[in-house]
């Protein structure tokens, strides 16, 4: 057979067209994964690897219909003149219908539409274009080359196999991408470096640690904005990128102060984003086993933590939790502990917000505050420790801890048809989720708390999601999300007397929500607790 024509040509085409168009709708949600791990090929395999991942499970399961089916329609329409395509209808059935029942199951992060993202979008359909073709041209002219008559009719089926190739696809798109991502990312980091450089008098104050750098920020915020005029990097924008973003989208020169959040996921994040920022001061809110997924030890989270101390130019404020307070005696730079000048007693957390006695030195104020949670006295400790370091006066303080509004999906209370709402979405520490149910527990009427589980805790993530599920008895619902440790804290609830009836297990949060709205009625409370997203990226 000469394999070489012009129908064959169009032949190739168009079936390319269409393997590309189904498969790339069967693999979005990969690209969605992919920007979660900021777009780190490395973290993407390992989030598909995950033993208790469904995307390549569910991606797994769709190769083998797709082999089984096409094979099955090609052979039994094999009496019809070149039933090879027939056997295509497999594969847009059974394609769609996976797009389809795929898309109930969204990414609990949308995705966002940036330039990179759209960049890497045609980069990975060009790709897939590419390889298809070369896929499909190989099988047809290996199948044609076959003498048996059955052979031409089959030379689809294989491309059913091709699902396991899409991610390696997707990697060769990003690594591509890259090459232009790279240099560009590194003139936008330069560009924000220069400028503020370019405004020695603007305060640049880092904030780091395992939990609370955003409270801590946002508080910040509030008090230093007393006396200056106060720019922060927003939401939880804590990565070069992010911090760049936001100084370059500004009129920096029209600020005092600039805070920073700072993550970190492997040693050395912190000394770049410090290389970045130049900060005069910093903050690490408190070290707890967190991330230990990534950082292999408790030793190691310290030390990367405590990389923002040698960055600092002038001075910095320390939780006063055991793991922080390892860090003090060896500080560069002038060291306060919070708790020590600057302290708070008589703390009172109630489901009106927190109420506490701030001291500064032998001054004291009382300081009442709308943020839930006992742990909210610990954070604005901190944050009037470091306004005591810049001169501060008491009255200052308090004046802006009294203004500090429910931080957004920090234990944020929301009122909605006389349900109360407990957002903890963004809390993914132990000490936080601990907080967060005792929180719950002070409301009146029944309680209910939705989590899929604390995650990237490493070798102790099991012993601790049993602890958080011990934690959950004596509430009226219980409704766990997912699969990835909610059997562990299934075990620990039942284990410390939990009633199985009052437990669910539910695949996804619009099917926890859906619960919800069945059963919650005006007096109950629910919490939202560490809705994490799909691939957990710097936190």
């Amino acid at each position: 057979m000469e394999l070489f024509t012009a129908a064959h040509a169009f032949e190739w085409i168009g079936v390319t067209i269409l393997f590309t168009t189904l498969f790339f709708l069967c693999s979005f949600k990969l690209l969605g994964g992919l920007q979660q791990a900021g777009y780190s090929t490395r973290k993407l395999f390992a989030w598909l690897k995950r033993k208790d991942n469904l995307v390549f499970t569910t991606l797994s399961l769709l190769s083998f219909i797709l082999v089984l089916s096409s094979a099955v329609l090609a052979l039994c329409f094999s009496f019809v003149k070149d039933s090879g395509f027939i056997s295509l209808c497999a594969f847009l059935f059974f394609c769609i219908a996976y797009f389809l029942a795929d898309r109930k199951y969204a990414l609990k992060v949308k995705i966002v539409k940036t330039a990179r993202f759209l960049r890497l979008t045609a980069l990975y359909l060009i790709f897939l274009f590419l390889f298809v073709g070369a896929f499909t041209v190989g099988f047809t002219c290996a199948f044609w080359s076959i003498p048996h008559p059955l052979a031409a009719i089959c030379r689809y089926i294989p491309m059913g196999l091709f699902i396991f190739a899409l991610p390696v696809v997707l990697a060769v798109a990003n690594f591509f991408d890259k090459l232009f991502e790279v240099p560009h990312n590194a003139r936008y980091l330069r560009r924000a470096e220069k400028t503020m450089a370019s405004c020695p008098n603007v305060i640049k104050i880092g904030i780091t640690g395992s939990y609370g750098k955003t409270s801590v920020k946002h508080i910040l915020s509030c008090v230093l904005g007393e006396r200056y005029r106060v720019l922060m990097t927003p939401a939880s924008y804590n990565t070069p990128m992010g911090i760049a973003r936001c100084v370059n989208g500004v009129d920096f020169s029209s600020y005092d102060l600039f805070l920073a959040e700072m993550g970190a996921r492997n040693k050395g994040d912190i000394e770049e984003l410090c290389d970045l920022v130049m900060p005069d001061y910093s903050v690490i809110t408190g070290i707890c086993p967190q991330h230990l997924q990534s950082f292999g030890s408790v030793e190691d989270i310290v030390a990367a933590k405590g990389e923002i101390l040698y960055g600092t130019a002038k001075g910095a404020v320390l939780g006063n939790d055991e793991y922080t307070l390892r860090l003090y005696d060896n500080s560069p730079v002038e060291t306060l502990i919070a708790g020590q000048e600057v302290r708070v007693t008589d703390v009172v957390a109630d489901t009106n917000g927190t109420r506490f006695t701030l001291w500064v030195e032998k001054e004291k104020r009382t300081v009442s505050t709308r943020l839930l949670g006992e742990h909210t006295a610990d954070n604005m400790c901190i944050a009037a420790t470091l306004a005591y370091f810049l001169d501060f006066s008491i009255d200052e303080i308090v004046r802006g801890l009294e203004k500090t509004e429910p931080i957004p999906h920090r234990l944020q209370p929301v009122y909605a048809g006389g349900v109360a709402i407990l957002d903890d979405s963004y809390n993914s520490n132990v000490k936080g989720a601990e907080d967060a149910v005792a929180m719950l527990k002070k409301f009146t009427g029944r309680h209910f708390i939705v989590t899929p589980g604390l995650v990237e805790l490493g070798i102790i993530e099991e012993e601790e999601n049993k602890k958080l599920g011990g934690r959950l008895v004596g509430l009226d619902r219980v409704i766990l999300v997912g699969d990835t440790l909610v059997s562990v804290v299934k075990k620990g609830y039942l284990e410390g007397g939990g009633e199985p009836e009052k437990l669910a297990v539910v695949p996804t949060l619009d099917d926890a929500q859906k619960l919800l709205k069945e059963e919650l009625q005006t007096g109950d409370a629910v919490l939202f607790l560490n809705d994490l997203p799909d691939v957990c990226n710097i936190i």
